[in-house]
């Protein structure tokens, strides 16, 4: 069946203006915002904050350090940390630091839960004065919270260094060696110590 006139220019209209017909597959996305943290082992980080509401990617990787292009073998001097890629229309800033709070135990400085050491420390990175704020504020409230001293540090962002591939998405990759090690840590456990009802 051939479109009628009117149809065609309907569609001409739509194509001059920039606009797309509602129900098309094209409608544009708003635009997303991105936010780094270190939560610990980064295979947990990432499971947590990619079920947190308007989070729409995350990725692991090495942030902190100055050394050029870490790798899991060799990061010394970065934490292992997430990239968050979140939809402002659907949360804040403040939110997304307050649930990467709630899904680590920010009074812990050597680590988290069972693994130990520099590299499994927990940050989060800012960028600007505005993400300085809001981080410290949440951080402010988890320690008021809490009634401890929080670890966490807030530390000026630098450059974030990709994870290998093997690492992406490994809970969801590897769900019965993700499960048996979290298990194995305790983690669950661990972060209901510390947050009690308020935990994940």
């Amino acid at each position: 069946m051939k479109p009628t006139r009117t149809a065609l220019a309907l569609t001409a209209l739509f194509c001059l203006s920039g606009a797309v017909p509602i129900g098309a597959a094209a409608w544009a996305a708003g635009p997303t915002k991105t936010a780094v943290f270190a939560g610990g082992c980064f295979w947990s980080a990432e499971k947590a904050m990619e079920h947190l509401p308007g989070v729409t990617d995350v990725v692991v990787g090495y942030a902190g350090g100055a050394l050029r292009n870490p790798t899991y073998d060799n990061h010394q001097g970065h934490l292992e940390a997430v990239k968050v890629t979140y939809d402002p229309a659907k949360t804040s800033y403040a939110k997304l630091v307050d649930g990467f709070f709630h899904n680590i135990d920010p009074t812990d400085a050597g680590g988290q839960i069972c693994d130990r050491g520099p590299s499994y420390a927990t940050a989060v990175f800012v960028s600007g004065e505005d993400e300085t704020r809001t981080a410290q504020a949440v951080k402010g409230q988890v320690a008021k919270t809490l009634g401890k001293p929080v670890a966490t540090r807030v530390l000026t962002g630098g450059t974030f260094w990709k994870g290998e591939a093997y690492h992406q998405d490994y809970a969801k990759k590897n769900p019965a060696s993700y499960n048996a090690y979290r298990i194995g840590c305790g983690r669950d456990r661990a972060l209901k110590a510390v947050w009690g009802s308020a935990a994940p």
